[in-house]
């Protein structure tokens, strides 16, 4: 579809300075990405301004603001120009219209929340694959389109991407889409001109604070979901923590269901009162191989399943998915039989080559959810003599406060602590590791803290340590495939080292203490 810049700008609130005739018929704020005829948003950034890009793109037209319009008069820029006062409050808008808001006619679930969202969106994304639906996925992990990958960046990309994505699904036959929603994402508009048939929200604990400045502030960001002009038509809210049962009041106005695993009686009291329905979610039993018994009683219908992954804390996120799939009409039976199958690339991700202990891998890399996977790793642990060792590594350029937390959470719960680097960036390793450390040491003066900065070295001193009924766990990094250290990317798959590491252990060839990396170790020893 072309839309004329006159009516973009009418929808953005501006105007255009040149032709208001002209058609465009896409959308990007890639300069590189640009299609001949299309639109180049360009905003402004920490160091230059996108304006300064647009002479070399192919680009009908330029969607800029003051600023921008000025380094385009200053260049000479003849094309013509639609000049807004804030382009990301109204580039979703703009790029819902040109592509002809293509999520009116998709049915889209919405997820956010801190810990919780990629893995609620592959049970949603494998129970309504089984329940007879056409599925797009967007998230974390990448964006794939009835099962086929589909290359993406972002966990919610940027709204030409995002809306562009939702036309290509509808051209494809998706009846439904499945998005990771980022506290990010809404607060830069990255969703604005998408209709949300529901939103969910998982839970909320520290993270990303280098971006919002205070825990009300990252709140606030993920509560835009269900009260702000781009919120969802229904909720689904899950009541395990304080922040949730605040969400359920932002909520108001609108079809809620209310999801629990714990408190169960205190969850029906919240339910009652604001005439919600109410999902609650309880372990019956476990499997050796993690699996979960779980029974489940919605709206007053008990059903029973098994949850092909360990934690309590993937019931909650089970459950969430199933009461999200439930409102927007999916038969919760057929729902929970497709969940039975599910595998999340990262989460909780085992790796088994013949060893005699667990390994696993997960994505873990705020402090809560460290502490929530070691917790689970520990009690699959109860009643034997097995021990608990793991990998963990704090992100550089990010959240610096929650370093010590990692360390803290991590000494408080396993054996051995072995701190190593994750994705430092532009950051000293050495310096983000001390942090993780010291939050390390004064969780616990018991715990063997080790550091070893070679992430890989670090997973070969957790799985030399490990003996047979013990359990090992590489943390912060899950589905990732690369390592950003500075300026670059290099290859690095927790998953394929940690394989790696077995299978020296396992042939009896496993390097000695730090002879492969040259790495300095430092104990602490009970």
């Amino acid at each position: 579809m072309s839309v004329d810049l006159e009516s973009l700008a009418t929808i953005g609130g501006g105007r255009v300075i040149g032709d208001e005739t002209v058609t465009v018929s896409s959308c990007s704020l890639d300069s590189k990405a640009i299609a001949a005829g299309g639109l180049f948003a360009a905003l402004p950034g920490t160091r230059v301004h996108g304006a300064q890009f647009a002479g070399g793109t192919e680009a009908a037209a330029i969607l800029t603001d003051e600023a921008g319009l000025q380094h385009l008069q200053e260049a000479g820029e003849r094309r013509p120009i639609i000049v807004v006062e804030d382009i990301r409050a109204v580039l979703g808008l703009i790029a819902a219209e040109i592509y002809e808001h293509p999520t009116k006619s998709l049915t889209v679930i919405a997820v956010t929340g801190t810990s919780g969202k990629t893995t609620t969106s592959y049970l949603l994304e494998a129970g309504l694959l089984h329940a007879g639906y056409k599925v797009g996925l967007i998230g974390t992990t990448g964006t794939r389109i009835n099962r086929t990958p589909v290359p993406t960046k972002l966990t919610t990309p940027e709204a030409p991407t995002l809306q562009e994505l939702f036309a290509r699904m509808l051209a494809e036959g998706v009846t439904h889409v499945v998005m990771e929603v980022s506290s990010h994402a809404l607060e830069l508009g990255r969703v604005r001109g998408t209709h949300f048939k529901v939103g969910g929200f998982s839970n909320l604990s520290q993270d990303h604070l280098d971006f919002h400045p205070t825990m009300e502030d990252y709140f606030g960001a993920k509560a835009a979901l269900f009260d702000g002009p781009q919120s969802a038509a229904s909720a689904v809210i899950c009541v395990d923590d304080e922040w949730g049962k605040r969400m359920l009041e932002r909520a108001a106005g609108k079809p809620r269901t209310v999801v629990a695993t714990t408190a169960a009686e205190q969850a029906q009291q919240l339910a009652d009162a604001v005439d919600a329905t109410l999902v609650t979610a309880t372990q019956t039993g476990t499997e050796v191989t993690g699996e979960q018994h779980v029974d489940m009683n919605f709206a007053g219908q008990q059903h029973s399943f098994e949850l092909p992954m360990p934690g309590r804390f993937n019931i909650a996120n089970a459950a969430l998915a199933t009461g999200m799939a439930a409102a927007v009409g999916v038969d919760v039976e057929q729902f929970l039989a497709g969940i039975e199958r599910v595998a999340v690339p990262g989460r909780m991700e085992r790796i088994d080559r013949g060893q005699e202990f667990v390994a696993v891998v997960d994505y873990a890399h705020k402090p809560a959810a460290v502490a929530a996977v070691l917790d689970t790793l520990r009690g699959q642990l109860e009643g034997t003599d097995g021990r608990l060792a793991v990998v963990v590594g704090a992100g550089g350029d990010r959240d610096s406060s929650k370093r010590p937390l990692m360390g803290a959470a991590a000494a408080e719960r396993a054996d051995l602590v072995v701190v190593t680097d994750d994705n430092p960036r532009s950051e000293d390793p050495a310096t983000i590791r001390a942090a993780v450390i010291e939050g390390a040491r004064e969780a616990s003066s018991t715990t063997d803290i080790r550091e070893v900065g070679s992430r890989a070295a670090a997973i070969d001193e957790a799985v030399r340590w490990a003996a047979p009924g013990d359990a090992v766990i590489v943390v912060g990094k899950g589905h990732e495939v690369g390592q950003i250290i500075g300026d670059e990317t290099v290859h690095f798959d927790d998953r394929e080292e940690l394989a790696r590491a077995l299978d020296e252990k396992l042939a009896g060839n496993a390097p000695q203490e730090n002879a492969r990396y040259g790495d300095t170790v430092e104990k602490e020893q009970a």
